[in-house]
């Protein structure tokens, strides 16, 4: 077969950043590349004016230098035009090539620029946010355009990169305490039209079109190609200096479509896996999967996410569906990450969405994770430990008190490790642990591709009170936040946000999917709930070990009891026991401590880094008693 000999050929043979490096600008010459199959026979690159419509200004042919590897240069400065490669032996059509860095309008052809044109102001100087564990992340995902479009938000520049640079938006999530943004796909993607922004469009962006250029949609000029660039960098910029890390959600697993992809246009069949009858794999439900463990594919991934995190100062990845790629190649890109920073952070879904035509034991899944050190995965079994599975939006767990997953619940807490007091064989989905160091789990309760927490409450626990809604709300992120794991939450679940209910609003309206600012007027315990919460896990170390071995010597569990939690923490700094007692019972319940004076520094969904009051517990007693459907956590001094 033709594609198994072109396969053999680049096994083995080196294949660097220059493999994808389609176009080289200079106002002497401008130089395009493209793989694309020696078979091809002729390449063409073709110049324009304008990024639609128009007829080409010049056609050349491109010159073989390589096994699958063509080349032109085109003297002159043609800063300013646009491209297309073109390839009439397929006959799939006119593309930018796999590896773009700016676009036009839809992202149809390729741009020339000067990259260097698009730094802001003091760009060279910007440095990433200082970061010592992963376990000292503290994650809010958000979407650009639920964050900021509705008037509420106060924002000037609604749905766009340059709301993250406006004060009102960096000091709420300062005074929030999140330290870390994991914005949603924000390169280009095919859903949302560019020239026809004045009217309603929506779509989180798992449809990729050009993986190596921000979305035009974002941008407050889409069809400047340099604009939504420069905004990009500004965006990250005013994080880096409010000490908010950038992490970009990644969807390398599949495209927006199979004909249309850019991939298709260059290599067809290359980039996708197959099964064994000849059909497309679509391990990723969206009707493809690419084939990451194939040299080209497998590079792409490596050089795309060196290039955000050079280009963009990009501080971490999120990887779509990572149960879709290899491992092989998801620990070459944490090599690469580590050779740039190794503060970059790498984590993923640990799960595809289909069967994938490869072998399960080679996939990153995340039953692997052991296999695949410094990455990260989401703990399902905490989410659905706390508010019932993810299969059925009816149905509640812990929070609606219903009993028999405290283990699960543990296992989350301690950061999906092996530890002595976890019953494994209770845990709800794995039945051992997976991760081999606490930083490797994601710890949340809520994101964008599922009921929102509020949502999922009202869905699966029947005549729901708003009281009652906000103490399990504020008992789900505390369960979140003094786990062991790397937290997470959605934007706007500290506003008490909900989505009216839809499961999957991908593709819903802006009433959907919008943040109401307001409802920190509606709802201001929440927020300052959530921002304790925040504060609370920074003040003690405890609560982010970030080390494995640390976390089996120093995190005792009590006795449990149905719906009840409890744990105690060892924090070295101020020589202290913490307990956090985490109760989802409609009633009180008493959970027994040790002698002693206590700190109670959360009760009743109030919290104090410093502490609400005193508690005393004798020696005949010695019960602490935990409101119905709250967190209680308390801390007392050791005995030195």
């Amino acid at each position: 077969m033709f594609f198994a000999g072109v396969l053999s050929l680049l096994i083995g043979q080196h294949v660097g950043a220059q493999t994808f490096d389609e176009m080289v600008y200079s106002a002497k010459s401008t130089v395009f590349n493209l793989n694309a199959p020696t078979s091809a026979k002729r390449v063409k690159v073709k110049l324009y004016t304008d990024a639609l419509g128009g007829k080409p200004v010049k056609t050349l042919s491109m010159k073989r230098v390589g096994n699958d590897r063509w080349s032109k240069t085109v003297k002159g400065d043609w800063k300013g035009k646009f491209y297309t490669f073109d390839i009439p032996s397929l006959g799939k059509g006119e593309t930018p090539g796999t590896f773009a860095k700016a676009v036009g309008v839809n992202g149809r052809r390729g741009a020339i620029i000067d990259l260097k044109t698009t730094n802001p102001v003091g760009w060279e100087h910007d440095v990433r946010p200082a970061l010592t564990s992963p376990a000292d992340l503290v994650i809010y995902e958000m979407h650009h355009r639920d964050f900021s479009i509705d008037a509420s938000s106060g924002l000037k520049h609604k749905g766009k990169y340059l709301a993250l640079t406006e004060p009102k938006a960096i000091d709420h999530l300062m005074s929030l305490g999140v330290n870390a943004v994991h914005i949603l796909p924000s390169y280009d993607y095919a859903s949302v039209d560019e020239t026809k922004l004045d009217q309603p469009q929506y779509n989180w962006g798992y449809d990729p079109l050009n993986y190596n250029v921000p979305e035009g949609s974002y941008a407050t000029d889409p069809y400047n190609p340099e604009v939504r660039i420069k905004e990009f960098k500004q965006m990250v910029q005013a994080l880096h200096k409010a000490g908010i890390r950038v992490i970009l959600d990644v969807v390398y697993n599949h495209t927006f479509d199979i004909d249309g992809s850019n991939f298709q246009r260059t290599y067809p069949d290359y980039y996708y896996r197959k099964n064994a009858d000849g059909t497309y794999s679509d391990g990723s439900g969206c009707g493809n999967e690419t084939a990451s463990e194939k040299p080209l594919m497998r590079e792409f991934m490596i050089e795309s996410m060196k290039y955000w995190a050079t280009e963009y100062h990009i501080d971490g990845f999120r990887v779509d569906l990572m149960g879709v790629h290899d491992i092989e190649t998801m620990n070459l890109i944490r090599e690469e990450m580590d050779r740039i920073d190794p503060s970059i952070y790498i984590y993923g879904e640990g799960w595809s969405a289909g069967t994938c035509a490869y072998p399960t034991e080679k996939l990153a899944l995340k039953a692997n994770v052991k296999q695949m050190p410094h990455i990260g995965a989401f703990s399902d079994e905490l989410r659905d430990a706390l508010r019932g599975p993810f299969s059925d939006d009816s149905k509640g767990a812990f929070l609606a008190g219903i009993a028999g997953l405290e283990e699960s619940i543990k296992f989350g807490i301690a950061g999906a490790i092996a530890h002595p007091q976890v019953d494994m064989s209770k845990v709800n989905y794995a039945k051992e642990a997976w991760a081999t160091e606490p930083t490797q789990m994601i710890s949340y309760v809520s994101c964008h591709d599922d009921m929102c927490l509020n949502d999922r409450l009202k869905a699966s626990i029947p005549n729901l009170t708003v009281e009652e809604q906000i103490r399990l709300n504020l008992l789900a992120q505390t369960a979140v936040f003094t786990s062991q794991g790397v937290p997470f939450m959605l934007s706007g679940e500290e506003m008490f946000r909900d989505k009216k209910g839809v499961h999957n609003s991908y593709k819903s309206p802006d009433s959907i999917n919008h943040l109401d600012w307001n409802n920190l007027q509606r709802y201001p315990q929440v927020f300052a709930y959530y921002k304790n919460l925040i504060e609370l896990r920074k003040r003690y170390s405890a609560f982010r070990m970030g080390n494995a071995e640390a976390v089996r010597r120093n995190l005792t569990f009590l006795p449990t009891q149905p719906c009840v939690v409890g744990y105690r923490l060892f924090d070295g700094p101020t020589q202290s026991y913490i307990y956090v007692l985490l109760n989802g019972n409609k009633t009180e319940r008493e959970v027994r401590l040790p002698y002693g004076v206590y700190d109670v520094l959360c009760y009743d969904g109030m919290i104090d880094v410093n502490g609400i009051e005193k508690l005393f517990v004798d020696e005949d007693a010695g019960m602490a008693i935990v409101p119905a459907q709250s967190a209680m956590i308390l801390k007392i001094r050791t005995a030195n």
